[in-house]
């Protein structure tokens, strides 16, 4: 059986090419709490304000890794919504995100992320909502 911290090795290790791009790195994995940063320069609007789009790429990444560690082996996370509230812009520096669970049931798991600058001041509130479906047995990992 795979554990949650082989679970959160390879969410680690398989970030796949868009956060890559963005620059999104997790920094704690744990069933309670996932956290990432993400550097606000290269992912800014023609304003050079924070792109309200790259928040919620890093919050549905953060929903989804959360998501995904609930689901474990048996189970793959599939996003069915997001949302997302922009209260400030950052200009600079790095926003970090933290995924908190809301609802984590055996078919569905809803998660509420907070992007924050270097302040600490709330930039976006998100909240995510993944469908657990089962895995093919022949396709684990």
């Amino acid at each position: 059986m795979t554990s949650n911290e082989e679970i959160a090795e390879f969410l680690r290790a398989n970030m796949g090419a868009l956060n890559e791009r963005m620059g999104i790195e997790l920094v704690e994995v744990d069933p309670d709490r996932v956290v990432a940063t993400m550097p606000v320069e290269g992912n800014t609007q023609p304003y050079g304000l924070l792109h309200g789009g790259a928040s919620v790429v890093l919050a549905e990444t953060l929903g989804s890794v959360a998501a995904a560690l609930h689901a474990g082996p048996d189970r793959f996370a599939v996003g069915t919504d997001i949302n997302a509230t922009h209260h400030r812009s950052a200009r600079s520096g790095l926003v970090t995100g933290v995924a908190t669970p809301l609802h984590r049931g055996r078919t569905m798991a809803s998660f509420e992320i907070v992007v924050s600058d270097e302040d600490g001041r709330r930039v976006c509130t998100s909240r995510i909502t993944c469908a657990l479906l089962e895995r093919d047995p022949g396709q684990r990992g």
